[in-house]
């Protein structure tokens, strides 16, 4: 059985979004319907984790996107734009499994494909803070093709 991460994290945030309408039913009930048609090609070992961690850790997740982008108030943000912004906030500050490059990478690749205009754009920034601010972040190594040439 092969299965598809980039599915899984979708199935994820499309999990996350639903949630914010109903909260009143547990994010697993919620993730296990929407991965129903695709289950054979989804990791729903990972897609419970990440859902239940997001959520567990929803108000500290939110709270840290609020500082990292203070020019957009949390309500303003839209659902779809902040079901990935918090997913890939808990990949990126709380699962030592997913690598911070990749949930951040995967987050903007989401965000094309779901979110409007400037979705990715916004979320990259956003991430980036995120990412720079948290304990994971690791400065990288300047490679020498990255100097500026002598002239």
């Amino acid at each position: 059985m092969s299965v598809n991460r980039h599915l899984s994290r979708t199935i994820a945030m499309q999990s996350l979004y639903e949630w914010d309408f109903h909260q009143n039913q547990t994010i697993v009930e919620i993730a296990d319907r929407v991965m129903e048609p695709v289950k054979k090609d989804v990791d729903v070992d990972y897609v419970h984790r990440v859902v239940e961690g997001t959520v567990e850790f929803k108000e500290e997740i939110d709270q840290l996107i609020a500082d990292a982008a203070p020019e957009w108030p949390l309500d303003q943000i839209s659902i779809i734009d902040k079901s990935i912004l918090r997913l890939a906030a808990y990949e990126l500050l709380k699962d030592e499994d997913i690598p911070p490059k990749v949930a951040i990478n995967e987050a903007v690749e989401i965000a094309k494909t779901f979110g409007g205009e400037n979705s990715s754009k916004f979320i990259n920034g956003v991430l980036g803070t995120l990412y720079r601010n948290s304990d994971r972040y690791v400065e990288e190594e300047i490679k020498p093709t990255d100097e500026p040439e002598a002239k």
